[in-house]
C-alpha cells in the first residue's frame, strides 16, 4: 500500500476492516469490501472520494474498479459529501402506496431541498431509496442507522426538530 493511501485509511478503520477480513479465507479477503467500504465512509464523514476507495481496494487487494461497482450499485454508500444527517426514504411500491410522496413532498418544504440535495448548511442531505424492509410500517425513511416508520407530517416535523 503507497504511503498516502495508508493516511487515508486510519489505524483504526485499518484495525476493524482487519477484524472484517479475519471472518473470511485468505484468497476470499473481497468478501469483506462491503464492511471495508462502510467502515471507510464512516470515517470521512459519512461519503467515499475516490481516492478512499483506491486505498479499500488496495488494502483489502481487489482492483479498484470492482470496489468502484460495489460503491456504485448500493445506496448506502456516497460518492459525493453529505449533511450530517442523511435521511433516506423509502419510495418503493409500499411505501408510495402509503404515503412516501407526502412525506418527499413534506422534507423538500421543510428543509427547502430536493432528493439527492443537501441544506445549505450541511446539516442535512435527503435521499431518495428503494426498498428498506419496514413494508409493513411504511412510509418509512432511514435516518442515520435508525428506522422511522409510519411516517407523517407530524413525526417528520418532530424528527427535524430533534436534529442538531
Amino acid at each position: 500500500m503507497a504511503d498516502n493511501q495508508i493516511e487515508l485509511l486510519s489505524a483504526a478503520s485499518r484495525a476493524e476492516i482487519d477484524s472484517e477480513l479475519a471472518k473470511y479465507p485468505a484468497d476470499q479477503r473481497q468478501s469483506a469490501v462491503m464492511a471495508a467500504l462502510r467502515i471507510a465512509q464512516d470515517a470521512n464523514d459519512g461519503w467515499l472520494p475516490r481516492e478512499l476507495m483506491d486505498a479499500v481496494a488496495d488494502y483489502i487487494g481487489m482492483p479498484a474498479i470492482a470496489v468502484y461497482e460495489v460503491a456504485t450499485f448500493y445506496s448506502m454508500y456516497e460518492l459525493k459529501s453529505v449533511g450530517r444527517h442523511k435521511i433516506c426514504v423509502c419510495t418503493n411500491i409500499s411505501c408510495l402506496l402509503r404515503g412516501s410522496e407526502e412525506v418527499v413532498e413534506h422534507l423538500r418544504k421543510r428543509l427547502g431541498i430536493g432528493l439527492g440535495e443537501t441544506t445549505e448548511d450541511g446539516r442535512v442531505t435527503l435521499k431518495e431509496v428503494e426498498c428498506l424492509g419496514a413494508c409493513a410500517n411504511a412510509p418509512m425513511a432511514q435516518v442515520g442507522h435508525v428506522y422511522v416508520e409510519d411516517l407523517t407530517p407530524e413525526k417528520i416535523d418532530q424528527l427535524l426538530e430533534g436534529m442538531e
